[in-house]
């Protein structure tokens, strides 16, 4: 056993994850409560019975938008229902709350939806908001749950993540820097902020806004810009580093660069110097958002995946070589975090078996069993987990209601 893997045997006797979980008038779920073990959870159903749910509820345990990017107005359940729980305020309109583990230590951490009354001037309606709750306080920023837990997931829409816009790649990468930079889920939130307002601005100005208005938001978005497209590089770095030095065995070596102005700006100028040149860049293309045309920045970088034994861009990669390139992506940042973190993350498969083949899909379990994860797990077809069997808990989800197995 190399020095490596006997790092990561250490650091994983330490278990963590998810060890109670509770909805509360969530998507399909009037209310629903799980006890589970550190350890891999497959939960087994019929499709639309409820299972990728249950695994987006738990990606609302992390900073940002949830697995499948969800309006929060559209996460409510429809029908009231009347359930107690300690996270849940009494105008929320979903809920979700858990008790974690995190290296032996628990906590509990919550986050819910509380529904406002706005009235002003211009307009007035129903607006949400969400809110976060660790050991019982109230918590101001999501990224303070970063602190806590931590989740990597992997869907089925996931699946398309190289062949679509660059959108989603960005997303993708940015949850993979959270882990590391707790701050840049709040860096990208203000960022996208300032650009709506930024844009809005320009849009509705009709020549006549106010230049030392527009020219400070244009200072404070490259400032943000850069500090995001840093702290995107150096995750970047980092895993090239650890998959230079560790290739996996069973699924291919990959190289991950970024596409970008900004970040290629970065490769040889101090970063003073880029933010000049990042604020300039957005007083000069006002114009192109007249024009409803694509501005450059940090906002249009792709992340970009190449097959490395193949030389060969993901995008240009069979269905089933892109679910592996994907999967040697979260390994590779699961064995960083648990390294450099100390404490690993949770992840999140749904139906992971589609387009692997029996080898790949035995050697993906096998590795999150001798790391030591909880990852929980949906199919329809729980013969694929046999290998599981006696390491695993095994959940099927009949009627909004889950039954051990």
């Amino acid at each position: 056993m190399n020095n490596l893997a006997q790092d990561i045997d250490f650091l994983t006797q330490k278990k963590s994850g998810v060890k109670r979980l509770t909805l509360t008038d969530y998507r399909n779920y009037a209310s629903l409560r799980i006890s589970s073990e550190l350890c891999p959870i497959v939960i087994t159903g019929d499709n639309g019975s409820g299972k990728t749910n249950i695994l987006e509820a738990i990606s609302f345990l992390t900073p940002g938008r949830g697995l499948r990017g969800a309006r929060l107005s559209d996460i409510r359940r429809i029908s009231p229902a009347i359930v107690g729980d300690d996270y849940i305020p009494s105008n929320a309109s979903w809920a979700v709350s858990a008790m974690i583990s995190k290296n032996g230590e628990e906590f509990e951490i919550g986050t819910a939806v509380e529904n406002f009354l706005k009235e002003d001037n211009d307009e007035s309606g129903i607006y949400n908001k969400r809110i976060v709750k660790i050991d019982g306080q109230r918590s101001s920023v999501q990224a303070e749950l970063g602190n806590y837990f931590s989740a990597i997931w992997l869907t089925p829409q996931m699946d398309r993540l190289f062949r679509g816009g660059s959108q989603p790649r960005r997303s993708f990468l940015d949850r993979l820097v959270y882990t590391f930079d707790n701050d840049h889920a709040k860096r990208t939130a203000v960022f996208e902020g300032l650009y709506k307002q930024w844009y809005q601005l320009i849009r509705n100005s009709n020549g006549k806004v106010d230049k030392l208005w527009l020219e400070g938001i244009e200072e404070n978005m490259a400032a943000m810009g850069v500090a995001i497209a840093a702290a995107r590089r150096e995750q970047i770095a980092r895993l090239n580093a650890f998959i230079e030095n560790e290739p996996d065995d069973v699924f291919p070596d990959v190289e991950l660069q970024l596409d970008g102005t900004i970040e290629k700006m970065l490769a040889t100028l101090p970063a003073v110097d880029v933010e000049d040149f990042y604020m300039q860049k957005l007083a000069s293309e006002r114009n192109k958002v007249l024009c409803n045309e694509n501005v450059d920045g940090v906002n249009r970088a792709d992340f970009k995946v190449f097959y490395k034994k193949k030389n060969m861009p993901a995008e240009l990669c069979s269905t089933g070589e892109q679910k592996s390139l994907l999967i040697s992506i979260i390994l590779a940042q699961t064995k960083c975090q648990i390294l450099y973190q100390d404490f690993s993350p949770v992840l999140l498969l749904d139906e992971v078996a589609a387009h692997l083949d029996d080898i790949k899909r035995e050697a993906l379990l096998s590795k999150i069993t001798d790391l030591g994860l909880q990852a929980w797990i949906t199919s329809t077809n729980p013969e694929l987990f046999g290998s599981l069997k006696n390491k695993a808990q095994f959940f099927e989800l009949k009627n909004n209601s889950l039954l051990e197995k």
